[in-house]
């Protein structure tokens, strides 16, 4: 089935200015070159391009900080990884891992920027549904306003979770209707909540492009904007929904994948576990209709025996790393003893690859050597993870690679692409949403108001795939990689609060990497304690990077209105946030 993605070109469409016709003298009248007029654009065809155009803004085109994928703003902020590579590469993060926000950082802008430009592309859509051709049905205008406001949504869902309130602006806005006068002191979750109402209630249950949202995607997306308000109620009511009749857009019932590391496989996009992803397809004449968020994030000079080559960003950390032990039932150490010195994962930081080195051997969650690549043990199909050789600088990003996101050998030349600066394009579908989250948010759904045995019963589901030994990573003669040992919940949770660590917990190991961690944290409210436990242990590790560094609550959660927005507008229009 076809997928949702952008060419290079489609881009152009949002900066184009409709050309309003005064002059009487309609011979001079000429239509600029390479520009569309709205007697172009509002055509079924013209919208439905347009509309393309905002589903290709979702990994941020040429602006990586703008990307749902998050993997800054929410994995490195939340623990999960650290900026990884060299001090000077890309220093524009180093701030940013070390909460130390500046108004004038240019990847704060381009986070601020780059969901705007969303925002733009989506109210261009919605602005000439009004005025659109008689071959555009009433049918396409539900279903296309459906999809544009269901993005627009998210567009504001992450302006949102990154900065607080922003100005909101929708498709009767513009130059010269005084847009410039709109502020950020009025809360952004109705319209939200608004937008994704309207698309569960107006787009289908399949559509014709696997990459579309459909009506199911919209249904979760919303409950996920419930959950974040903690309108557990309602969010309860949905999910009981979308777990009972939910479906993909292509027609699969919602389920979780039978090995977990095929939920991040190109060879497997747009599973019965992707209710909504970035679309990416490599090898079709531009990389731009590649996978472009991770292109910085692959073991360092790998050469021919490892994938990417370049440039040791996202390393994960030590904590996330001692976040997989287990004890030897197979369950968590949840009382955070899994960074005491008796529980910490054996690694060779500080080693060479020539040194002798014997990988850990104490019991660990299997879904550690999904999301870690870690000395010793089988990179996917390249080799075993040699170490030091690939990593770039050790001392600043730790001992790991990451791995998650990676593509196979077997991939190299279909489902990698091979025609820019780095082969790290790949087909790689990023997952904004995958049932497995559904399932734990759920869980949290049900320890608020409904039952801790529904709850259980949803977390153990995601707990007894990552125990599939099929799934299990293996070395050349069939024995497991590392001594993988998982369990089910099997005893009834005792309270709300004993629920609650335990479906957290499972989403830091279950989404790790996956752009969560930080804004969970912050909605638990348990940011300051969680992160400034994480920067006290891993500065330890990683002094240069991380040493001092702490998370100021009332301050760190939202990051600070860029600067030059700021001045643009006027201190009277665009409120900073507090401590900036």
């Amino acid at each position: 089935m076809e997928k949702i993605i952008s060419k290079g070109g489609l881009a152009v469409l949002m900066v184009i200015m409709l050309i309003g016709y005064s002059c009487k003298e309609s011979f001079l009248e000429i239509p600029a070159t390479g520009q569309l007029d709205e007697g172009q654009l509002s055509t079924k065809k013209g919208i439905e391009g347009v509309l393309v155009s905002v589903y290709g803004q979702l990994n941020g085109r040429a602006n990586r900080m703008a990307s749902a994928s998050n993997w800054v703003w929410g994995s490195i902020r939340g623990g999960d990884a650290n900026k990884g590579t060299d001090p000077g590469d890309f220093s524009d993060i180093n701030p940013i891992q070390r909460f130390e926000y500046l108004t004038t950082q240019g990847v704060i802008a381009d986070k601020w920027t780059g969901n705007y430009e969303g925002v733009a592309r989506a109210n261009l859509v919605i602005k000439l549904l009004g005025i659109a051709k008689e071959d555009v049905t009433e049918n396409d205008k539900k279903r296309i306003g459906g999809e544009a406001k269901f993005l627009r949504a998210h567009y504001y869902f992450e302006l949102k979770r990154g900065f607080n309130n922003t100005p909101y602006v929708d498709e009767t806005k513009d130059y010269g209707t005084d847009i410039e006068k709109v502020s950020n002191n009025v809360d952004l979750y109705p319209f939200i909540e608004a937008d994704l109402k309207y698309a569960y209630e107006n787009l289908p249950e399949t559509q014709t492009a696997v990459g579309r949202v459909n009506k199911w995607g919209a249904a979760a997306y919303l409950a996920k904007v419930y959950m974040y308000q903690k309108k557990f109620a309602e969010a309860k009511a949905l999910y009981d929904l979308i777990i009972a009749s939910g479906k993909t857009t292509n027609g699969k019932k919602y389920g979780l994948v039978a090995r977990y590391q095929d939920a991040f496989k190109a060879s497997n996009d747009n599973n019965e576990e992707s209710v909504f992803a970035i679309q990416a397809a490599a090898n079709t004449g531009s990389v731009n209709n590649a996978n472009p968020d991770f292109d910085l994030n692959w073991p360092y000079n790998t050469g021919p025996n490892g994938p990417g080559n370049c440039c040791g960003f996202f390393a994960p950390s030590f904590e996330l790393g001692n976040s997989f032990r287990t004890d030897a039932t197979g369950l968590p150490l949840l009382d955070g003893s899994y960074n005491a010195a008796a529980n910490e994962l054996k690694t060779d930081m500080g080693l060479k690859s020539k040194d002798a080195f014997t990988p850990d051997a104490k019991p660990v969650d299997p879904r550690l050597d999904h999301s870690i690549g870690r000395r010793g043990i089988p990179y996917l199909d390249w080799i075993d993870h040699p170490g030091n050789d690939w990593i770039r600088n050790q001392a600043n990003a730790g001992p790991y690679s990451s791995k998650k996101y990676a593509y196979y050998r077997t991939d190299v030349g279909s489902l990698q692409d091979n025609s820019s600066w780095t082969p790290g394009y790949t087909a790689i579908n990023v997952n904004i949403i995958r049932y497995a989250d559904v399932l734990l948010m759920a869980a949290e759904a049900e320890i608020e108001v409904g039952s801790l045995e529904k709850a259980r019963e949803y977390t153990n589901l995601v707990r007894q795939r990552a125990a599939n030994p099929a799934s299990f990573v293996k070395r050349a003669n069939g024995e497991n990689a590392a001594n993988y040992v998982i369990s089910t919940y099997k005893t009834p949770w005792t309270s709300k609060d004993v629920a609650r660590t335990a479906v957290r917990f499972e989403r830091k190991l279950e989404l790790s990497g996956e752009g969560h961690r930080f804004f969970d944290l912050v909605r638990w409210g348990t940011a300051e304690k969680e992160i400034n436990a994480y920067l006290a242990y891993e500065s330890k590790k990683l002094s240069g990077a991380l040493g001092g560094a702490k998370f100021t609550p009332n301050k760190n959660e939202y990051l600070p209105l860029p600067q030059d927005q700021v001045d643009l507008l006027g201190k009277d229009v665009l409120i900073q946030n507090p401590g900036y």
